[in-house]
């Protein structure tokens, strides 16, 4: 995977156009001046928890003992139930934090608008297959989440210029898109899963 196709990749899973409807709603009792600032802050924060999977992702799946195989079937079904989500959105409920007065502070907005579970588990599986490419990675993500910021800053003028259907269109068709790629991580996991059990289960099958 090229740097391009890895931040192509992330952007999708984070789906900032798709967050477009929900940022508009969390953000539409805040003034108009501090809504710039309030989304650059969770921006920030996104990327803080994003960075931290993807240096430190690896280390923590060795002291659970999760295995490559494993983290990437475990990522394809996430990632196949966001494109699901995408593609079919149905009653998408945008819950905010009850004790907080005015404007959203890390939930729902940085996490798990932005840094969700799926693109964590991306992130993890990037590091722990080529943790020498970690560098490049790293710029990935910058590169998807400065588009991403740039889309979700001008949220108040895409809304209107795009209109729900367009939005619902555009977000539809990049579900369908992550859903191949769901696919194909799911298939790469069960692949490396049975290279890993062949050499033992081929005796058994010799003898048989």
């Amino acid at each position: 995977m090229s740097i391009y196709s890895a931040a192509i990749t992330l952007f999708l899973m984070m789906d900032p156009i798709g967050n477009v409807p929900a940022f508009a709603a969390l953000l539409k009792d805040v003034d108009a001046r501090r809504r710039s600032v309030v989304v650059v802050r969770e921006n920030v924060i996104a990327l803080g928890v994003l960075l931290f999977f993807l240096l430190f992702g690896p280390s923590v799946m060795g002291l659970l003992h999760i295995e490559e195989a494993a983290l990437s079937v475990a990522g394809g079904v996430v990632l196949f139930i966001v494109a699901l989500e995408m593609i079919f959105p149905g009653r998408r409920a945008v819950h905010s934090d009850p004790a907080s007065s005015g404007e959203p502070f890390i939930v729902p907005m940085a996490i798990p608008l932005i840094a969700g579970p799926s693109t964590m588990a991306v992130l993890m599986l990037m590091a722990s297959r080529e943790p020498a490419r970690r560098p490049e990675w790293t710029a990935a993500l910058l590169i998807a989440w400065s588009a991403g910021l740039i889309v979700l800053l001008l949220a108040d003028r895409l809304r209107p210029l795009m209109g729900a259907r367009g939005l619902a269109a555009i977000e539809r068709l990049m579900g369908m898109v992550l859903l191949v790629m769901a696919v194909q991580m799911s298939m790469s996991g069960l692949r490396g899963f049975w290279h890993s059990v062949a050499p033992a289960t081929a005796p058994a099958l010799a003898w048989m």
